[in-house]
């Protein structure tokens, strides 16, 4: 896998927040990684693996999640928190230009970002993301967040990723649910292994099912006019085909891929999706 440096920055509220800094040429926008909502920089791993060295990669983890710190306050654990957060990071690293890949909630992050500073994103992956979210989906994903279960063996965690998420990869074999389990899960501190996030981070999630919907458009519709694509999940209960074909409609520049046999979400290392990542990234630079 390619090499890559573990660093930090500091949110406004103190918390030490981490990211993995892989290196790549200075002439090109680098490539910032958002994961979803219970995911973190391991994420990405194949992809950086993939692009580093012609493409500075970075990958952070959110608040929360991996080797950043939990919040103090479950309600920051928010969109727009998280979008503050990194927004921090990029005045730190003194970066004007990026582009973004954004999976489920970092896809929402990267709507936000471009639509708080034009001209920012100079390209974007949106993973399995747009602007109307599927009820369905959120209810499935509120099943499972948050539960503070843990496992003997890496075996047992990843039959219990299985179980709940087989909706979404139905064609994974015992070593893709290793290879997740090992993405999303660490040893806890007493040795049981355990999801790698706060278990609070579902509490402003489920808080959210009673507010009134927001009307995303206007932050996926500051995305159009640039090199944008935009991988769906055939099985996706998140992104639906029609909302895929309203992106079409209004985001001048998107070109879609609807990755077959997969949920919600593309893992983006699906061999249909690392050509279409190659021509976006051919298109930027």
């Amino acid at each position: 896998m390619a090499e890559f440096e573990n660093r930090f920055w500091s949110s406004r509220d103190g918390l030490k927040l981490h990211y993995r800094d892989y290196p790549g040429r200075e002439d090109r926008p680098p490539l910032l990684c958002l994961p979803g909502l219970t995911r973190n920089a391991r994420d990405f791993a194949a992809l950086a693996a993939r692009h580093a060295g012609e493409w500075r990669v970075i990958c952070p983890d959110l608040r929360g999640r991996g080797d950043s710190d939990w919040a103090k306050d479950a309600a920051s654990y928010n969109p727009l928190q998280y979008v503050e957060d990194v927004e921090l990071l990029l005045g730190a690293l003194g970066l004007e230009w990026i582009v973004a890949v954004g999976t489920s909630l970092g896809g929402l992050m990267t709507a936000i970002l471009s639509l708080k500073h034009p001209g920012l994103v100079a390209g974007a992956v949106l993973g399995d993301i747009g602007p109307v979210i599927e009820e369905a989906g959120l209810a499935r994903i509120r099943g499972y967040v948050g539960q503070g279960r843990a496992f003997a063996t890496w075996m047992h965690a990843a039959r219990a990723l299985e179980e709940s998420q087989a909706v979404s990869y139905p064609g994974y074999s015992l070593d893709d649910w290793l290879a997740m389990a090992k993405r999303v899960m660490t040893v806890g501190s007493n040795g049981r292994i355990v999801f790698d996030y706060d278990m609070k981070i579902a509490e402003p999630f489920e808080q959210a099912k009673d507010a009134p919907p927001l009307d995303l458009w206007p932050a996926f519709e500051s995305l159009g006019g640039r090199p944008l694509l935009c991988v769906r999940g055939a099985l996706s209960d998140i992104l639906s085909a029609e909302t895929l074909v309203a992106m079409m409609a209004r985001l001048p520049g998107l070109e879609t891929l609807t990755v077959p046999g997969v949920g919600h979400a593309p893992t983006l290392d699906e061999p249909e999706a690392c050509e279409a990542v190659g021509r976006l990234l051919g298109r930027i630079g």
